[in-house]
């Protein structure tokens, strides 16, 4: 049977989700339009699970190809149109992406979500993750990683250090390392991060068509 050919890209993306922000953040700014389709995890539609291998979001559909990894989805929208030239950073910026979604990311889950490791520290791992924190301090050049521009790596790390943040912001904002703190404030209050922070209801077959951006 022939499949029907898509008006749109759809995005099966779920709002709080880091990796799912960081696949509307290059949507967005690429001005490559999508019909948006919420998704509750604890009740995944059977069209998502069709078209994601991994199950999770974010899911991007194409005529040509289901984007199933949230950075593959960046760099198709940005490939399509990089108007802040968000793909021109050097290669530091992809091995911050790599210990990211690597190592930072396994800590963060055991600090955020220790219940679910019953024989993990989350002190421990709160330690480690913010080793890499540490680092982007460091390294530091600007109001953003490589200067006063946002990068890709900006933009795919940025949601991830938010989930950290708000385990404790309290403790976060206290810690030595003002720079990433006024990184992700900056962040937080732009008109890029509330525009993909807007509230979608649970996507069903009998849903109205919504678009995003």
């Amino acid at each position: 049977m022939e499949m029907k050919e898509l008006d749109h890209p759809i995005l099966y993306s779920f709002r709080r989700c880091p990796y799912a922000m960081r696949a509307r953040l290059s949507l967005l700014v690429s001005n490559q339009r999508v019909e948006i389709r919420e998704v509750y995890l604890r009740e995944k539609p059977q069209e998502f699970l069709k078209s994601s291998k991994s199950a999770t979001v974010p899911c991007l559909v194409t005529n040509q190809e289901n984007i199933d990894e949230s950075l593959d989805i960046m760099i198709w929208a940005l490939k399509l149109n990089d108007p802040y030239q968000w793909l021109k950073m050097p290669k530091l910026g992809y091995d911050f992406i790599s210990q990211n979604d690597g190592p930072f990311k396994l800590a963060l889950d055991r600090t955020k979500y220790h219940s679910r490791y019953p024989n993990e520290d989350p002190i421990k791992n709160r330690e480690i993750a913010s080793e890499f924190i540490s680092e982007l301090e460091k390294k530091m050049a600007g109001s953003f990683l490589f200067g006063d521009q946002p990068s890709l790596a900006d933009m795919a790390i940025l949601p991830f250090v938010r989930q950290f943040a708000f385990i404790d912001k309290l403790w976060f904002d206290h810690q030595s390392w003002p720079k990433v703190v006024a990184w992700l404030n900056d962040f937080l209050s732009s008109e890029l991060f509330l525009n993909i922070q807007k509230k979608y209801d649970r996507w069903l077959p009998e849903s109205k068509t919504i678009f995003f951006p």
